[in-house]
């Protein structure tokens, strides 16, 4: 038994030749959460933080993940595609967005505020971590009314049959990412940051989590058609989430020890 998958327009409306998709739609509720979070956590009493710099902290977020998203996707997975047509990188129309490349866009991002406020990048970075997860959750939701980046076939009996993933039931793991990387992380990390932590735990914390969950998911995810399996175990979002995880966990302790030095 399988469910068939729900039958949603991912168009919502169309205007002449303008369409509103529930994919877009999805991106403006991840940033309409980020600057709704931002301006209430630099509205707390000694936040640090002025609405201009929130203002200007977006807008370095939104390039980061935009240019780096799109980036990422043609070097981490279309990388011979573009060797044989540089343009393809402008062709937005022709591929998608890559997480992992949207990541290191917002940590460039962060770096170049950081330099032109003179604030701290792990301040900046722990600021920013608690927005991006109902973002991914919303992009997630997107992805599944897309009936996109399906699982692999199962025999679980919430497996889905998608319209582009052939007859076969499949892992709706889309959601399975909405809810391990947005909701659960989100909620880590907010209960992680309730009490006062070392600069940079917390963006630590973020990539640990972030780069668990995805390993994770990425066993029931279908691998990419071209690109499959390296040695037939590990998928490339595996690969690139391991750099993830190493570096959030050595962000933590190198945070913590350096905290514990200064007060020593």
């Amino acid at each position: 038994m399988a469910l068939q998958f729900p039958e949603i327009d991912p168009i919502i409306f169309s205007i002449g030749p303008l369409s509103v998709r529930w994919y877009g739609v999805m991106y403006l509720i991840g940033f309409a959460f980020a600057m709704w979070w931002a301006n209430k956590e630099a509205d707390k009493p000694n936040s640090g933080w002025t609405k201009d710099e929130v203002s200007d902290l977006l807008f370095y977020g939104m390039l980061g993940v935009i240019l780096g998203g799109r980036i990422g996707y043609v070097l981490f997975y279309q990388f011979n595609h573009f060797l044989e047509n540089p343009m393809y990188l402008l062709r937005i129309d022709q591929g998608g967005m890559s997480f992992h490349g949207g990541a290191l866009g917002v940590i460039a991002g962060i770096f170049i505020f950081a330099w032109r406020f003179k604030k701290s990048p792990l301040t900046v970075g722990d600021f920013v971590v608690p927005m991006v997860p109902v973002g991914l959750l919303a992009g997630r939701i997107g992805n599944f009314i897309n009936g996109e980046l399906w699982g692999r076939p199962t025999d679980v009996p919430w497996a889905v049959v998608f319209p582009t993933g052939g007859p076969l039931a499949r892992h709706p793991s889309q959601l399975y990412e909405a809810f391990l990387e947005g909701l659960v992380l989100f909620i880590m990390l907010i209960w992680y940051r309730k009490q006062p932590r070392p600069a940079g735990s917390v963006a630590g914390l973020f990539l640990v989590g972030y780069g668990t969950f995805r390993f994770i998911v990425e066993y029931f995810r279908e691998p990419d058609a071209h690109i499959g399996l390296y040695a037939g175990m590990i998928s490339q979002g595996q690969i690139l989430s391991l750099p993830m995880m190493i570096g959030g966990l050595g962000l933590m302790i190198w945070s913590h020890k350096r905290t514990a030095t200064a007060r020593a």
